[in-house]
């Protein structure tokens, strides 16, 4: 009765100590970053050399592909429905079919929604028309 009682807790315990895990690390790992920086700043003399190191740790921001991402859920779907259909666990045809699903969508908000600076002002163009 008692294991019963700390798989509840470890159940309940483990995604908190996981995304603890992850923001330490993350942490560590910004600090190191700029710590590293703040060392070779120093012992920089040219300031037209440190304005050009703070621009290469600025972290550009890439837009989300969704084509790409819906290929790829579409597959993981599908693999989880042919999983479910070969061992007979009705589930997982569900959730492979739902997974899919949410794949085709994701998909075609890719073909719906540009994601790259031409697309999107010929899109705010053909709106303004």
């Amino acid at each position: 009765m008692e294991s019963i009682a700390m798989i509840g807790y470890v159940s309940v315990l483990m995604p908190i100590f996981l995304v603890w895990v992850i923001f330490s690390y993350n942490t560590k790992s910004e600090k190191a970053k700029y710590d590293a920086m703040v060392d070779i700043s120093k012992r920089l003399d040219n300031q037209s050399d440190i304005s050009d190191l703070l621009e290469s740790f600025k972290e550009e921001k890439k837009p989300i592909d969704y084509k790409r991402n819906g290929v790829i859920v579409m597959f993981v779907g599908l693999g989880l429905f042919l999983f479910g259909f070969t061992t007979g666990l009705g589930i997982l045809k569900g959730v492979g079919m739902l997974v899919g699903t949410i794949g085709l969508g994701t998909l075609i908000a890719g073909y719906l929604y540009p994601n790259d600076d031409v697309g999107i002002t010929s899109a705010v163009e053909k709106f303004e028309k």
